[in-house]
């Protein structure tokens, strides 16, 4: 346990950081499995619009700090010619 006052603080502050990068990366991953699932089933546009749905939460957890730019950035180039290849 903390035994200073900005210890304990820091120690709240990280309890509801976890949380929230918890639900945030559970939308995430299940908006992909989403996509794959679309994607799998050859249905262009459920996949186009599930693509749609993980940009917007891939979003949401870069502006959180969940996830890096980078990462995101990434991720999403990688489905976009994986939905291409579709057509």
């Amino acid at each position: 346990m903390a035994n200073h006052k900005s210890a304990e603080k820091r120690s709240r502050q990280t309890i509801k950081k976890t949380k929230i990068n918890q639900v945030l990366l559970s939308q995430l991953k299940n908006a992909y499995n989403k996509f794959n699932s679309n994607f799998n089933d050859k249905n262009l546009e459920a996949a186009t619009e599930s693509m749609r749905l993980f940009n917007v939460t891939l979003s949401k957890c870069v502006k959180k700090g969940s996830i890096k730019k980078e990462t995101a950035s990434r991720k999403l180039s990688s489905l976009s010619n994986k939905l291409k290849k579709i057509n």
